[in-house]
């Protein structure tokens, strides 16, 4: 079923704008743009998780001095001890 819709000019320069390149529709448009900000959407669960880690100071503390001593393991080291 197709419908219309009505946009004012200002909405829809908005929406010409979002577009990857100038053949994709509206509908795609919207689709793409329903998908990207559904509420299941992994982009909106990792950022929800990394807001976390950022709002807990003794989680980024670790994080701060982890980074600070520099200990760690190369990826080839860990690929050879997972075997990849």
């Amino acid at each position: 079923m197709i419908s219309t819709i009505q946009l004012d000019k200002k909405t829809k320069e908005k929406l010409d704008k979002l577009k990857v390149h100038k053949r994709e529709t509206y509908n795609e448009l919207l689709l793409r743009l329903l998908e990207n900000n559904s509420p299941t959407s992994t982009n909106r669960e990792s950022l929800m998780e990394t807001l976390e880690v950022l709002s807990d100071p003794e989680l980024m503390k670790g994080i701060s001095e982890a980074l600070n001593e520099k200990e760690g393991i190369s990826i080839e080291d860990l690929e050879k001890e997972l075997g990849l």
